[in-house]
Order: structure tokens, then sequence, then C-alpha cells
């Protein structure tokens, strides 16, 4: 018979299981607290992302965007049209390339992502408190890590200038 007082050993990829189960929780968290926001007006999460890169970066082509949320055409289209038809979102013809099509939040999408942003960063915010500068580098350093190393220039690019940090192991 087992002893059930008995406490294992740590086993290899207890620290690493641990840590998964954290981004779980915490993913869960985050996005929750946006989903009655977005519920309210009948959209979800794809909806959420959509409208946070296209904000972030104005202009932003839908190749562009199919590449950031590694999606397929099909996926953002249903997305796409609903937050264009509700008003969130406008589509411009390419000046270079008539076949293009330039993403822009409009008032209405720059009211609801602002909504979104704020109750996300306050989260973050009240979390980032209890670290050190050191730290908060160490916890952006850590986040970029868990991403596909060919992403980490495109993903550095994508953040603000005082917010990126060097990929582990090499200086910026």
């Amino acid at each position: 018979m087992a002893d059930i007082n008995f406490l294992k050993a740590p086993q290899p990829r207890d620290e690493a299981v641990a840590v998964i189960e954290l981004l779980f929780f915490a993913y869960r968290d985050f996005v929750s607290d946006p989903d009655q926001v977005l519920a309210d007006v009948g959209f979800g999460r794809a909806h959420h992302r959509v409208l946070h890169f296209v904000h972030r970066a104005p202009g932003m082509s839908v190749a562009e965007l199919l590449d950031i949320l590694k999606i397929t055409k099909q996926s953002l289209a249903r997305v796409l049209r609903q937050l264009v038809d509700g008003g969130y979102i406008e589509q411009r013809t390419g000046s270079a390339d008539r076949r293009q099509r330039l993403l822009f939040t409009t008032d209405r999408g720059k009211d609801l992502i602002d909504r979104l942003i704020a109750l996300q960063a306050r989260r973050i915010e009240t979390a980032l408190e209890q670290f050190s500068a050191d730290e908060r580098r160490s916890i952006r350093a850590f986040l970029m890590a868990v991403t596909d190393e060919s992403e980490h220039a495109h993903i550095a690019d994508r953040l603000l200038p005082a917010q990126t940090s060097a990929a582990p192991g090499k200086e910026t």
C-alpha cells in the first residue's frame, strides 16, 4: 500500500509543468476580464485579437494580420466581416497596390479596444507592481523565450521600444 503522506521526490519536469499550469490560469484570468464587454456587443476573443493588432498598427494589411495571428484567411474573414459590418474596423484599398486591403479601427473600434486594454492593463500593472525593474525585464525575456525563436525579431519590432528586451542570451 502506498503511503499517501509521503511527498514524492521532485520529477525533472515538475517545474515546467507548474509553469505550464500557471500560464493556463494566468491566460484564463487575463482574457476573462474583457469577456463580458465583448459578449455585450456579440463578440468573442477572436474579435478582440483582431481589434488589438489593427489598433496597434493602423493601416496594416490583411496579409500582415494573418501572419501575426497565424490563422487562415477563412477564419479571419468571418470575424473581420463582423467587425467591419459593426462599424469597428474600416477597410481601405492600398494606394500602391489596389488589391491590398488596409485595416483601421474606427472611432467606435477605438472606444471598444480602449475599454478592453484598460481592463487587461489594470491586471498586468497590478501584477507588475510587486516586481523590480530587473525582474520585469526578466518576465518579458521569459515570455519572449517561450515564443518561437524565428518570431523574436518580428515580435520585438511590434513592441514599444521601452518594452523590448533582448532575446535570451542576446544583447540589445
